[in-house]
């Protein structure tokens, strides 16, 4: 693309004395490989005629590349690239835009003593996606997490496993059996959050709490009894998360809990209170409305860091850890406006951190006919639901029989597949189907060609001949792979891959029904083109962190 880009623009140069940028954009098949607006745009510059530009611009054109160029409709130059130029395509090594880059990714942030939800499910396997992207780039990608492990959210599951071991009883916890302790510790904090609101006296030990689990930390305390319930409940919540994401084939590489980050947001926050933040009724403030944005707490009057100033913490460790050149955050759309204002806090005295991050969020994650998701109320839904759904859909579909690898597959897909920032209803039996626009028929897809490459005793041919229009079909498809990561990539959206493979997928459909592979004249190239069809899906399937199983 680069030499065709080139050579246009040494044309360019030549006729008219004009350097300008060319860009070339895929074509529907019909019209050739490539069109570029090049003649339309430099007609009011020389003060031509578009298609008349395009015809000198194709006069000129000297290029091994090009099979043919035309004009088409009113300046548009419609290129048609060599046989050759489109295999060279698919054997091009990607590009490393991102090579020598540090990235931070950070994504899932779960909170401890709460059920991991369909939201984090989500975030999971989209961040796990991106950062594969990242690093497929050439990128150092550093996969982080963050989570509360101090706040009131603890002191309302606190207060509950206090009621429901009758006392500060740690020794209670050994008739909790492993298989129930993530839902004993979600039920305790639904039962909390319910107190807080309706009972007064719970209120206020639960207020009392919050203070007691900093003090917690403070003062490193192993051996109270609450410090033993608070630890030992902190470290079945770490279990729990490493058991979820074992299973959906994540791993960060550093867990940030606000624990850490507090302490030195507190710090930063009244560091720079006068300059950035300001006292505000005994709590300190920052005040957004200048930025068109609004205020928020960061420290409330009993002199305890809030999220945001926890957040401020999580940003200066994560500069301090990696000085990175990209940070990437993943969250839900529902504290768009929270993280504005807690970037427009740190512009002030971390604006290389901050010009360097970008804040993707997504929507809610719902079944098909499901409800809003609430963990204070307990009617929201959990990740495992999500993935136990796929599985027994999986079942249905297949008589009884489930492949861990399909099942997750499916539902990595059906998330992946939607551009990220919208809700996404999650249908089990459409995800698993091996219809349609699914990650199971992209698997199959996969097996389907492994299994024509095992049939063939043919060496594969080194270069393609002369292709026919069903063979240069799928190689013009295959050609644009690079392309789709790129953009994925810049864009840090995964659906395109998603939208090209299943693209792909129906290209070779109507290849192969019209075309012979094994024991055709043409066995050895139609080989050839079904390996690099096989390896392509295999490539963009693991970029979006799915299997690719031999057989189905």
């Amino acid at each position: 693309m680069q030499q065709i880009k080139d050579s246009i623009s040494e044309i360019v140069n030549e006729l008219f004395n004009i350097d300008e940028q060319i860009e070339l954009t895929r074509t529907d098949e019909q019209f050739g490989d490539y069109a570029t607006n090049i003649a339309l745009r430099l007609s009011k510059k020389v003060g031509q005629n578009p298609r008349e530009i395009a015809q000198a611009i194709i006069g000129g054109l000297k290029s091994d590349l090009i099979e043919t160029a035309e004009v088409a409709g009113p300046g548009f130059i419609n290129l048609s690239l060599r046989d050759e130029a489109l295999l060279q395509l698919v054997s091009d090594e990607p590009h490393k835009a991102l090579q020598g880059k540090e990235v931070v990714a950070e994504y899932s942030d779960p909170n401890p003593f709460k059920v991991l939800h369909a939201g984090h499910l989500y975030t999971s396997i989209v961040g796990d996606a991106i950062a594969n992207l990242l690093e497929n780039a050439g990128a150092t990608v550093h996969r982080v997490n963050f989570g509360g492990d101090v706040g009131l959210h603890v002191a309302k599951a606190m207060w509950g496993m206090i009621q429901a071991l009758e006392g500060e009883n740690p020794e209670k916890l050994t008739q909790i059996s492993p298989s129930d302790r993530a839902n004993w510790m979600a039920q305790c904090y639904q039962e909390g959050s319910s107190a807080y609101d309706d009972e007064e006296a719970a209120h206020s030990a639960i207020t009392e709490l919050n203070s007691k689990v900093y003090d917690i930390h403070t003062r490193d305390d192993h051996e109270s009894p609450l410090a033993q319930i608070y630890w030992t409940c902190r470290t079945w919540s770490y279990d729990y998360f490493n058991e979820f994401y074992a299973r959906i084939g994540t791993k960060f590489e550093k867990y940030y809990p606000e624990s850490e980050t507090a302490p030195l947001g507190l710090s930063t926050v009244k560091e720079h209170t006068g300059d950035v933040y300001e006292e505000s009724d005994g709590a300190i403030v920052f005040k957004g409305e200048a930025h068109g944005l609004h205020t928020r707490v960061f420290i409330n009057k009993n002199g305890l860091p809030t999220y945001e100033a926890k957040d401020v913490g999580l940003a200066l460790k994560k500069w301090q850890d990696y000085h990175f050149d990209k940070s990437v955050i993943i969250t839900g759309n529902d504290i768009i406006e929270y993280m504005k204002v807690v970037m427009k806090s740190l512009e002030v005295f971390l604006p290389e951190a901050t010009a360097r991050t970008t804040h993707l969020t997504h929507g809610q994650v719902k079944m098909a006919g499901g409800v809003k998701m609430s963990s204070r109320k307990g009617n929201f839904l959990r990740a495992v639901d999500v993935l136990d759904a796929a599985a027994e859909a999986n079942k249905l579909a297949n008589d009884g029989q489930e492949s861990q690898q399909v099942s997750l597959g499916a539902v990595k897909y059906a998330f992946l597949k939607q551009r990220i920032g919208g809700d996404t209803v999650y249908d089990p039996a459409e995800s698993v189907s091996m219809q349609g626009n699914s990650g199971p028929y992209l698997q199959y897809a996969h097996a389907r060609a492994t299994s024509i490459l095992a049939k063939s005793q043919l060496d594969q041919v080194v270069n393609l001949p002369k292709l026919q229009p069903g063979e240069r079909s799928l190689l013009r498809k295959l050609s644009e792979y690079h392309e789709v990561v790129e953009s994925a990539t810049t864009e840090l959206m995964p659906h395109h891959i998603c939208t090209y493979l299943y693209e792909l997928a129906q290209v070779f459909n109507r290849f192969y029904e019209h075309n012979h592979v094994i024991g055709d004249e043409r066995e050895a190239s139609r080989i050839k083109l079904v390996s690099m069809y096989a390896k392509t899906l295999q490539n963009g399937l693991t970029l979006l962190g799915i299997s690719t199983p031999e057989k189905m």
